[in-house]
């Protein structure tokens, strides 16, 4: 008959089994999800135009999401800009995209299909308005559009929006003191080149590759927009509030600057979704939202100005409840 064990051993064996435990528990808790899956399924994120900014970041962004959250297919949806990205979210055509503060506030106002379901992930970077003409251009600002050509955004584009406000700022009609063109940024730079426009507008993020590549091609120039229109603007109301004085730095198009800034406005873009999107969804998209800035950053600086402290401030809409969630589990 096997002899008990001693006190002192079996208390030993005790420890011993409490320690395996304990580390069987940490290497369970280091292989195995803990808390809510990962999510699963397909999403649709609205970009925009081929050669914009959104596009790239789109691009970029759902390779990041790829490594981060493997489970979910992200399915990009080229657009013609902010306008488009708002109205496709608001009505259930995408899930997620970025759009300008303008073109938010805009869709809210105009009590749009679905407006008040819109909510906020995270503030991106800013967008600049560009004034583009060829380098021997009489034009020295939006006032001397007058009688133009000028190119303006398709319909359902931000940078439609903004050029409307900007030349009511100037004391232009959009309708009738100029000759509107429709072209996107895909085509503007060629109808410049060839004489069949006279400028155009476009806002995007800092460097547009459209533009660089144009700058780089031909001989143009970045038109100042004057810090005096910010007052005008604000006073037209709506979503011109969100305009700021900005400068557009030289190394921006160093071809087209010819070493120095330009004096210009600016708009914050937000990461948007709907109130009806995941919690548990929205705070890990949220998350490699803001994971993914150094990466994406790499290749469009824009993306760099991304951050934390100022990713929280997604107004003119609400926080969504599962990026609220983010943002307190990163509290210091």
């Amino acid at each position: 008959m096997l002899q008990a064990l001693p006190r002192i051993g079996r208390r030993r064996a005790l420890l011993g089994s409490v320690a395996v435990c304990a580390v069987l528990g940490l290497l369970l808790w280091w292989l195995l999800p803990i808390g809510p899956n990962s999510p699963k399924g397909t999403v649709t994120f609205s970009t925009g135009t081929p050669t914009g900014v959104y596009q790239k970041y789109g691009v970029l962004l759902r390779t990041a999401i790829d490594k981060d959250l493997p489970g979910l297919d992200v399915r990009l949806l080229n657009s013609d800009g902010s306008q488009e990205n708002v109205r496709r979210v608001a009505t259930g055509k995408a899930d997620f995209t970025i759009a300008a503060a303008d073109a938010v506030e805009a869709y809210i106002l105009e009590d749009g299909p679905g407006a008040d379901r819109l909510r906020g992930c995270a503030r991106l970077y800013d967008d600049y308005v560009h004034l583009v003409v060829p380098r021997s251009s009489p034009v020295q600002s939006v006032a001397d559009l007058k009688g133009r050509t000028v190119a303006v955004g398709p319909g359902g584009s931000g940078v439609r929006l903004i050029a409307d406000h900007v030349l009511a700022a100037a004391g232009l009609d959009p309708k009738t003191d100029i000759t509107p063109h429709p072209a996107g940024i895909g085509t503007m730079p060629t109808l410049l080149k060839e004489g069949r426009i006279d400028a155009f507008f476009w806002s995007g993020g800092l460097p547009t590759g459209a533009i660089t590549q144009l700058s780089q091609q031909s001989a143009v120039r970045l038109v100042p927009i004057g810090s005096d229109l910010v007052t005008k603007l604000h006073a037209q109301g709506g979503g011109s509030r969100y305009y700021r004085a900005a400068v557009m730095p030289a190394d921006a198009y160093p071809p087209a600057e010819n070493g120095s800034s330009v004096q210009t406005l600016a708009v914050a873009n937000v990461l948007v979704t709907r109130a009806d999107m995941d919690a548990n969804l929205t705070e890990k998209l949220t998350r490699a939202v803001i994971d993914s800035r150094d990466r994406i950053g790499a290749q469009v600086h824009a993306a760099q100005l991304v951050d934390l402290r100022s990713a929280i401030y997604t107004d003119p809409l609400e926080l969504h409840e599962g990026a609220r969630r983010y943002y307190r589990s990163v509290k210091p």
